[in-house]
């Protein structure tokens, strides 16, 4: 399974929001700030073609700003069929 990544940048209330509810819930994360590595801003702009934090990436899925349910969902999803194997 790969690794959640979450990209985010200082002074963004939405990127804090999300953190705080991926800890809540126990769900490991690997994040990338954006304003400090380099390498982690021209990832998100080449390889996801976003330009908003937060950017969420689960798996294929990639949800950019905030989008707390839709991530909710997939993550739903996502530990239901990991259950099942």
């Amino acid at each position: 399974m790969k690794p959640i990544i979450l990209y985010s940048q200082p002074d963004c209330p939405p990127c804090e929001i999300t953190k705080k509810y991926l800890q809540e819930k126990g769900i490991p994360y690997i994040e990338k700030n954006v304003k400090e590595d380099r390498e982690a801003k021209n990832e998100l702009v080449k390889k996801f073609k976003s330009y908003s934090t937060p950017t969420v990436v689960i798996g294929e899925k990639v949800f950019s700003g905030f989008r707390i349910n839709e991530i909710e969902a997939e993550l739903s999803k996502r530990f239901l069929n990991q259950s099942r194997c």
